[in-house]
């Protein structure tokens, strides 16, 4: 950077000598020779209008006129040039080059002289630096489901590009605090802290204001910044939800060193004719200076507005002005432009590429030359991606490059920047330092510690709790690969189900649309879809069903898979058992006995007289009956045909029944992944624990057909693989036995004698 802006003195001295060097010799040539000190004098003769002499004398009058005009040039350039080289070390960061045209926003191409002159947009001398390891923090307002998907994307924009620490205050109210917590949590991304504010208790401080924007009461809630973020905290950048960085967000930060006198508000023009006030007939917006200024990217002092008692002066405004407008149109950035039409000095206007504003009304193409030039994209429309534009497809490209990049690879170190200890960072590293790398089995002994980027409550979510607690909730996991049977699964229980999804970030944007486009899905609301990101060799198949139950929010989970109906009726069904059976009271998992089809087209049996006949004439057989009978074999099923009451069975070897259990059942063994005992552990484990088994006589469900998945493929084709399964289980084994002492022992023997 240093020899950049050196680079720069050099190519200034170089420019003084070019200018300086032949103005010399022009003047040398033309009127002769200086040595003696004397001015060259005109004859009478030589001063005839038409004569060679007149043209000669009157072409050197004009050489000497061009002289003191560089001389005087040259003086003013040795000036600046010495100014520029006083100030000390250069300060840049980024890798801009169009310093002048940019800072200013004029476009032009004006020579490097004339930004020196200009003296206020020299990188090297004027802008101060951002220090490497300076926390840059940043202020958003997120509520809800989809406003904190959205964000997620916008974090992911800033992260690429950020070379600093990061502080994210997140004005967050219960929902996004509970999703982006636990991503946040399981991102894990170096230098980077979290802080969460409660939306909901800010609400008495906007709540007076009656607000028509789509975006509600929480899009008042910047006006609120200096009395919610820290005391101690002097400035802040304030974003919006749906904006997108195409730069380094220190740039941005770099901008309140140009902050001058009593300016507190770093804000670009409105880019949209809305508060001209001709949009349409008796359009009346609030008033605002000119154009006005969009609130969608604000960099706040806050120091200086709290000694500027910034809440009285905005609560005045607002007072005064909603007498006359009874409420505001666009939120929180009506009120700030009432305020600065009334104290224009507040504002520190930027250049309009740091919120390049894309809506149908805006003027935004005017703002930029070029799409390289900018900063900021802001799609501030409830249409989004679907604005008019003539550079829409870049900005739709740019945005989904962030939307579906893996935010895995965003984990990356700051290095030379000290970071706060993470414990639970530093726990995982002690328990992957502790196994054993030339271990055969290594990659799955890590899986258990890898932590997966999970996201909570991908689409909007709502449940009423049953009045009488018995309600029951389907928990299953699923891939890509099986995501068709999530309409069949909705048409078959009509009850709340908990999925955790194992997708890449790619993937989850086509499961969104996916959603977004099925009548069936859309019009369920008490379906929780949980993403965990992908990473790793393995599919996490125990965690996954961990992060599924965990968000059960019923007294009751029904643990089945995704790719298996549940028999109509079977939510009522299951409600009526869990009373009848008493789980509240007692220890107990009851069965539901599986079935399975061949065949891709099944006309589903709506009665268990129904499936017994289908059972009879081979349309139906018993789960697995012909490649591993013994998972099932424990139901009974020859006892269930004619059962009519519940019935009790005994855990026996290699048993994985689905089951119907209180939600405060043990969490499934992580150590099993892909393939193989996942579900064995589990019921070994309610077992160890003295759960009772109990058999439901007029309950089912179908395993319908699919094509392998990839981990049982591996299983059968990798004897390696084979061999770590049977060690996990030996290992699982030892370890029920010293949890659970002389009662495991019956696992052992079981496992020999099988």
């Amino acid at each position: 950077m240093l020899g950049f802006c050196r680079g720069r003195r050099k190519f200034l001295a170089a420019s003084l000598t070019l200018l300086f060097v032949p103005a010399v010799t022009w003047i040398y040539l033309f009127t002769g020779n200086f040595d003696d000190g004397k001015s060259v004098s005109l004859s009478p003769l030589e001063a005839q209008p038409h004569s060679p002499r007149y043209a000669a004398s009157s072409q050197r009058e004009s050489l000497e006129v061009r002289v003191r005009e560089v001389e005087e040039e040259n003086r003013v350039l040795r000036k600046q040039l010495s100014l520029v080289q006083s100030r000390g070390p250069p300060h840049r960061f980024g890798n801009r080059s169009k310093t002048y045209s940019m800072e200013e926003g004029t476009g032009d191409s004006e020579s490097l002289r004339a930004g020196i002159v200009a003296g206020n947009s020299s990188e090297c001398g004027q802008q101060p630096a951002v220090e490497k390891c300076e926390t840059i923090h940043v202020a958003i307002v997120c509520a809800g489901y989809n406003a904190s998907r959205d964000v997620v994307t916008l974090v992911k924009s800033v992260l690429f590009h950020r070379r600093n620490p990061l502080h994210f205050h997140l004005i967050a109210d219960t929902i996004a605090k509970q999703i982006l917590a636990t991503l946040f949590q399981t991102w894990m991304v170096p230098a980077v802290r979290i802080d969460f504010y409660d939306a909901d208790e800010l609400k008495s401080e906007v709540s007076w204001i009656p607000n028509k924007h789509y975006s509600g009461i929480y899009g008042l809630m910047k006006l609120v910044l200096t009395k919610t973020l820290p005391s101690n905290l002097e400035r802040v950048i304030v974003l919006d939800t749906d904006i997108t960085f195409a730069t380094d967000i220190a740039e941005l930060w770099a901008v309140f060193h140009k902050f001058k006198g009593q300016q507190v508000l770093g804000l670009v023009e409105n880019q949209s004719d809305w508060y001209l006030g001709n949009l349409w007939k008796n359009h009346r917006p609030w008033p605002a200076l000119g154009r006005g200024y969009n609130t969608g990217v604000i960099l706040l002092l806050l120091d200086k507005l709290r000694k500027m008692k910034w809440e009285q002066m905005w609560r005045l405004t607002a007072e005064r002005e909603l007498m006359s407008m009874l409420s505001t149109s666009l939120a929180d950035q009506d009120i700030f432009n009432a305020v600065i039409k009334q104290n224009p000095f507040l504002v520190h206007q930027l250049p309009c590429f740091w919120n390049v504003q894309l809506s149908d009304h805006t003027r935004s193409e005017k703002c930029y030359r070029d799409v390289s030039d900018l900063k900021v994209i802001h799609w501030n429309s409830p249409k989004k991606l679907r604005v008019k534009n003539k550079h829409v497809e870049f900005f739709r490209n740019l945005y989904l490059t962030f939307l579906e990049y893996d935010g895995n690879l965003l984990r990356r170190e700051l290095f030379g920047c000290p970071s706060e200890v993470d414990v639970n960072s530093e726990n995982l590293q002690k328990q992957l330092s502790e196994l054993d790398e030339d271990d055969l089995c290594y990659e799955f002994r890590r899986e258990r510690f890898t932590v997966h980027r999970t996201h909570l409550y991908f689409l909007h979510y709502e449940y009423e709790p049953a009045p009488d607690d018995t309600d029951v909730t389907l928990v299953a996991q699923l891939s890509m690969d099986r995501l068709q049977m999530l309409e069949a699964i909705c048409k078959h229980w009509e009850g709340p189900i908990s999925l955790a999804l194992y997708l890449s970030d790619a993937e989850a944007q086509q499961f969104l649309r996916y959603a977004q486009g099925s009548e069936v899905l859309l019009n369920r609301r008490n379906v929780g879809y949980h993403i965990v990101y992908k990473e790793g060799q393995f599919y996490p198949v125990n965690l996954l069903r961990n992060v599924a139950m965990k968000h059960v929010s019923t007294p009751y989970m029904f643990l089945s898979d995704i790719d298996f109906l549940p028999m109509y009726g079977l939510y009522e069904s299951l409600r009526k058992s869990v009373v009848q059976l008493d789980l509240t009271n007692t220890k107990k998992a009851l069965i539901i006995p599986a079935f399975e089809t061949l065949r891709y087209r099944l006309s589903f049996p709506k009665s268990k007289a129904e499936l017994l006949s289908m059972l009879d004439m081979g349309t139906l057989f018993t789960f697995r009956y012909h490649v591993w009978t013994k998972g099932h074999a424990p139901t009974n099923f020859a006892k269930w045909r004619t059962a009519t009451t519940p019935y009790r069975v005994e855990w026996e070897a290699d048993f994985e029944p689905y089951v119907v259990v209180r939600r405060d059942c043990p969490e499934y063994d992580r150590r099993f992944v892909g393939f193989g005992w996942n579900k064995v552990a589990h019921i070994m484990e309610l077992d160890a624990q003295e759960y009772e088994f109990t058999v439901l006589p007029n309950a089912y469900m179908i395993h319908m057909p699919h094509a392998p998945s990839f981990d049982i493929t591996k299983f059968r084709s990798n004897k390696q693989y084979r061999i770590c399964l049977k060690t996990l289980k030996e290992e699982f084994q030892q370890d029920m036995s010293r949890r659970y002492g002389f009662t495991a022992l019956k696992y052992l023997t079981a496992e020999n004698n099988s």
